[in-house]
């Protein structure tokens, strides 16, 4: 393949370090958020030159987008997670997507553990009873102990098994539910995610999102984990049926629940804040300094691999074969 040439498409959000090293190697344009349409129709002699598009997987690339950009030929994402993507409409095109695993397993796995200890022994609780001046009038509640309790990992790739290996080190009992039993793991297998909530005290859930997992977390997984159960979500808010995760926990029937992604990001229903059982975090689960330096240079690399030579370091699976 010759060395392609054209300009790249931005898609925001971008952080300011990735759009900038675009900028600097590349001729960009920058898609507009309110006016997309718009901008669309305006710069169709300008839009015939993009063969490139670097987004993340909170900046949405749909058909109406793809059919707009007549040279696409690759879609650079900044994330692991690739369900902002039509798919379709790529594999119809011919267009090809990378995205950038490996790099965020640790970030990610570490989220959950951190998650997994704030509420299981209630931490964030605990800062605001001190923080209230509440400690000079009793001792806080005792809480269940994450070491040794049984933890399910729903989803059980790259990311779960890391998490898993670090869950196991801290003497947890390990099971996993994924589409597929995976070959050569010490972990037992389940044979759905209601079985396996069914069999522990923790899950955790790191499946992909999508339409094929949308509300994987039903009213029976939250019911089968039960009132003492804590439920940790660094995958997708769309993986877990939030009205039912809201139901469960305000009548007692899930005990706990830790939350890096939700339904409608980046906006928390106030059913959620006023629950003092939740932690919520502002999905930070690859938000290191090192993870989002190592996943822009993946980036910008299978960026400059296409661009070079017509193939990706770290394609999608749906998109390689």
């Amino acid at each position: 393949m010759d060395l392609v040439t054209g300009s790249i498409l931005c898609v925001p959000p971008l952080s300011p370090l990735l759009r900038d090293e675009v900028g600097r190697r590349y001729d960009v344009l920058d898609l507009p958020v309110p006016d997309r349409d718009a901008f669309l129709a305006e710069n169709v002699e300008a839009l015939s030159e993009v063969v490139g598009i670097v987004c993340t997987n909170a900046g949405p690339v749909d058909a109406a987008l793809v059919a707009a950009l007549p040279r696409l030929g690759v879609i650079a994402n900044h994330g692991v997670g690739y369900d902002n993507i039509d798919l379709d409409a790529c594999r119809e095109r011919g267009v090809v997507v990378s995205n950038t695993p490996d790099v965020l397993d640790a970030a990610v796995a570490e989220t959950a553990l951190g998650l997994l200890l704030a509420t299981r022994r209630r931490l964030v609780e605990a800062d605001r009873f001190v923080r209230a001046g509440r400690w000079a009038d009793g001792e806080f509640p005792l809480t269940p102990q994450l070491s040794g309790s049984r933890v399910g990992i729903l989803g059980l790739g790259r990311i779960g098994r890391t998490i898993a290996d670090l869950l196991a080190a801290m003497g947890c009992v390990v099971s996993y539910h994924s589409r597929h039993e995976v070959p050569g793991t010490p972990y037992a297998y389940a044979r759905s995610a209601t079985e396996l909530a069914a069999g522990v005290d923790n899950l955790v859930v790191v499946v992909p999102g999508g339409p094929a997992t949308e509300a994987l977390v039903d009213r029976p997984v939250l019911d089968a984990l039960g009132p003492g159960g804590v439920l940790v979500n660094v995958a997708r808010g769309s993986v877990v049926d939030q009205t039912a995760l809201v139901e469960a926990l305000e009548q007692g029937r899930l005990g706990a629940a830790g939350l890096d992604v939700l339904a409608d990001e980046p906006h928390v229903p106030a059913s959620l804040r006023e629950l003092e059982q939740v932690v919520l975090l502002p999905h930070v689960g690859s938000a290191t300094e090192e993870t989002r330096a190592a996943m822009r240079r993946l980036t910008l690399d299978n960026l400059a691999s296409w661009l070079d030579s017509g193939r990706l370091l770290t394609p999608v699976p749906e998109l390689s074969s």
